[in-house]
This record gives structure tokens, C-alpha cells and sequence, in this order.
């Protein structure tokens, strides 16, 4: 039996080839040193993009839960807006019998000479004091200016002309036309109002739009500056105005 050798072993080698072809023995021990090293770089690397990616990853759950808390705060306020805008529309439209009172208030303004007397129950416009039919025969005829030669501007110019009991004028003085009468004349208060809320019979006009009619339209307002010798309604303008704006505010509520 042979004992152990004295003489140191040599490391084994490996091969590879050099820049010129020819082989080259390395050292096993330094490729194992190598492999060691490329694994520990590896390593690190690895270790580092594990720490990247979860600090990105914090990052956007930080941001992704910041948006949500912002867009859920957002949507509360406008809910509560709404809401609240809501709650105070409802308030004011609800107050029906105020409604029915200031519909009341402003109807005899509509039953008025200066207002009803355009708006006949024929076709035939009323004048004066006691609203009896208009003397020369005159018609409404389709556009409601007048029927053939009988022209509504023949007389009534564009402003009134002076002395007592001549023609009052406007530069569109007529009558609704003959496809939307808008008769007054003998109607009851709920008769009228539930007229002036249909826009079949108005003239196709919202609410809103009968507001600026009263208040605003020119023609409307010549009631209150009549010819000499005729008297004004029995409100103000700004009166009567008011009184519609209310009645249609809290509700439009037909005067039963």
C-alpha cells in the first residue's frame, strides 16, 4: 500500500484559448474566484432592483390612493351643492298658496281695458273705457295687423297721437295672431293661468320666458302710458311684473 504523496499537488488547470489561437492554461482556483465574483455583482444587482421596484411601487399606491381620496371628496362637495341647491329650489317652489295669492293679485291687470282689449274673445279687437267692439269694422286677420286694407298701423302709429281719446300707438301694435288667440276676455283666474302655463296656448313660451314677456316687452308696457283720456291698470307695472315673477317662482299654482 502506498502512503500519502509529500509533494504538493498541483492545481488542476484549465484550458482555453488565447487571442492568437493558442491554448492557455488557467488555474482552476481562479475561475472559481471569478465565478464568485460575477455571483456576488449578480447579487447586488438583484438586490437593488428588488429595493427599485418596491419603492416604485409604494410610490404609485401612495398616488393611486391620494387621487381616489380626491375625487371622493370632490364628488361629496358637488353632491352636497346639489343638494343644497336642491333643497332651496324645493323651498321656494312649494309655497302654493302664496302662488295662488299673487296670480290673484295680478289678474285684474289682465281683465283690464288697456290689456284685454287686445285680447278678444273674436276676432274682433275692443276699445275704450267699457271694451266694446272696435268701431270701422276692424278684424284681426291671420298675422293679427289687420285684415285686408284694414291695417292695425293705419291708425295706430308709433306713438300715441295727442288729444283725448285718439288712437294709442307702438311700431308693432296688433293683436296675437289668429293661430294663438291668448284670449282674456272672460276667462276665470284658473282659466288664464293654466292658458298662460300651456305652451300650446302661449306661444310655445317656458315659464321663465312669460317672466320677460311682462316685465320687458314693449308692447306690454304701453298700458301703462296710455293715450290721453284712458286709465292705467290698477298696478303698477313693476307691481303687476312683481306679482307674475312670484306666482311662477313658488310653484305657477292655478287659482282654484
Amino acid at each position: 500500500m502506498k502512503g500519502p504523496s509529500s509533494k504538493r499537488q498541483a492545481p488542476e488547470k484549465h484550458q482555453a484559448l488565447s487571442s492568437n489561437g493558442c491554448p492557455v492554461e488557467w488555474p482552476s482556483t481562479m475561475l472559481e474566484s471569478n465565478r464568485s465574483r460575477r455571483f456576488g455583482c449578480w447579487n447586488l444587482d438583484l438586490l437593488w432592483s428588488l429595493e427599485l421596484g418596491a419603492w416604485c411601487f409604494s410610490s404609485l399606491l401612495a398616488f393611486l390612493l391620494l387621487t381616489a381620496g380626491c375625487q371622493r371628496a370632490q364628488t361629496t362637495r358637488s353632491t352636497d351643492s346639489r343638494s343644497s341647491a336642491q333643497a332651496v329650489k324645493t323651498s321656494t317652489r312649494r309655497d302654493e298658496t302664496a302662488s295662488r295669492a299673487a296670480f290673484r293679485a295680478a289678474y285684474p291687470v289682465f281683465m283690464h281695458p288697456r290689456c284685454m282689449n287686445c285680447h278678444p274673445v273674436g276676432d274682433v279687437p275692443l276699445q275704450g273705457e267699457d271694451s266694446h267692439p272696435h268701431l270701422q269694422s276692424v278684424k284681426r286677420g291671420p298675422d293679427g295687423k289687420g285684415l285686408y286694407a284694414l291695417k292695425c298701423k293705419n291708425c295706430h302709429q308709433d306713438k300715441n297721437l295727442p288729444g283725448e281719446n285718439m288712437p294709442p300707438g307702438h311700431p308693432e301694435w296688433h293683436l296675437p295672431p289668429a293661430n294663438r288667440r291668448m284670449v282674456f276676455q272672460g276667462k276665470s283666474p284658473a282659466e288664464l293661468a293654466r292658458q298662460l302655463k300651456d305652451p300650446e296656448q302661449n306661444g310655445g313660451k317656458r315659464l321663465e320666458e312669460i317672466i320677460h314677456h311682462v316685465a320687458e316687452d314693449s308692447l306690454v308696457l304701453t298700458g301703462w302710458e296710455p293715450a290721453e283720456g284712458r286709465s292705467k291698470p290698477p298696478l303698477s307695472h313693476a307691481e303687476f311684473a312683481a306679482k307674475m315673477r312670484e306666482w311662477i317662482e313658488k310653484g305657477a299654482a292655478i287659482p282654484e
